[in-house]
């Protein structure tokens, strides 16, 4: 023990008291007026010198980071994402160009010849075209509303409950029935709560008002699958909040009503907000459901857009219903414009 410590025979070794790197006693004279020059670090990266030694824990003055130069990105990460962006290009590029040019060009019959006109863009914002774009928006937002309430509350009673198993169940059970959808979800509501519907027929609800081939009963239907979506996006969130937040409001005086107006629903609020439009662009974009169930006694956009080019109504209406499809996309991009940066918020939230 005593060899350790002792110093070298030449008397070369530090002493107590003494630095034992160089660099830092020789860097001294920088304080007093030195000039730092550029030399070589030991990856041959240019470093600050001092007296004709490095400066220790010096940043490489060539902005690498721990010794190594940074790689800046080459044409491979471009080779890399060329698959992804033709695949986009193909499969939404072409189709989005298409529905641009059809919504705002105009061929004469007679001629062929082709112009520019936007006859059809504000024919979608008039009349029934204009009621279906409303009538599909207030049917998005009551389904969504109503969806983001009732799957909080189912996912917080899985959260509170600590049951695995209960977790699993609900996991699994919203992740088929929050694809479920189309004809098949359709035609187990006819047979359910149709006018000859099992549970109609046995609870007489047709005695007291209900009508599933309403605004209302699309509603109903509607919730089937968008309350498990509800589950889906905002569990993760229910687990982020940390019990340390509600000790200390507990701490603070606050129960569990101030817990949750102060703490919880201020962090909650940007995945609420997020769930709540992520709802209403799957519930404004839902077309298979409503068309197999209601037709067209219930105005909807995407109702709409399918009889203008099939020609059920007026023949000739096919640059409309791509003027209605333009209008839906830009809607769509609204609800995205409103989505991703409230769901980027609630990740730093909940990190």
């Amino acid at each position: 023990m005593s060899s350790a410590s002792s110093t070298p025979a030449g008397g070369t070794g530090p002493t107590e008291g003494s630095s034992s790197a160089e660099g830092i006693t020789s860097a001294e004279p920088s304080a007093e007026g030195t000039t730092p020059t550029e030399g070589t670090g030991p990856a041959g990266t240019p470093v600050p010198v001092v007296d004709g030694v490095p400066l220790a824990g010096a940043a490489p003055l060539d902005g690498s980071v721990g010794g190594t130069r940074r790689q800046r990105r080459g044409p491979r990460v471009w080779l890399a994402a060329l698959p992804l962006i033709a695949f986009t290009g193909l499969c939404f590029g072409l189709p989005l160009g298409a529905l641009l040019y059809g919504a705002v060009t105009r061929t004469d019959p007679d001629t062929g010849a082709t112009a520019l006109t936007g006859e059809h863009l504000s024919r979608s914002l008039q009349g029934p075209y204009l009621g279906s774009l409303v009538g599909s928006v207030q049917l998005s937002a009551v389904t969504a509303l109503i969806a983001t309430v009732l799957g909080v509350l189912i996912a917080q009673a899985v959260v509170t409950s600590r049951s695995q198993a209960l977790r699993n169940a609900v996991l699994t059970a919203s992740g088929v029935l929050a694809n479920f959808g189309g004809v098949p979800l359709a035609f187990a509501f006819i047979a359910t709560l149709g006018i000859s519907g099992v549970v109609t027929r046995l609870a007489d609800l047709t005695g007291l008002g209900w009508n599933l081939y309403s605004f209302t009963g699309l509603a109903v239907v509607y919730l089937y699958f968008l309350v498990p979506l509800m589950v889906l996006v905002i569990l993760p969130a229910l687990d982020g909040l940390r019990p340390q937040w509600r000790e200390a409001a507990q701490n603070a005086g606050a129960g569990s009503l101030g817990y949750w107006r102060h703490v919880a629903l201020p962090v909650l609020a940007p995945s609420l907000l997020g769930g709540f439009v992520l709802l209403f662009g799957s519930a404004f974009a839902a077309h298979a459901t409503a068309a197999a169930l209601v037709g067209g006694s219930v105005p909807l956009v995407t109702l709409k857009i399918a009889d203008a080019l099939s020609g059920n109504v007026l023949v000739g209406q096919e640059n409309v219903a791509l003027a209605l499809g333009l209008d839906m996309i830009l809607i769509a991009g609204l609800v995205m414009a409103v989505h991703l940066p409230l769901q980027r918020r609630s990740a730093r939230w909940l990190r």
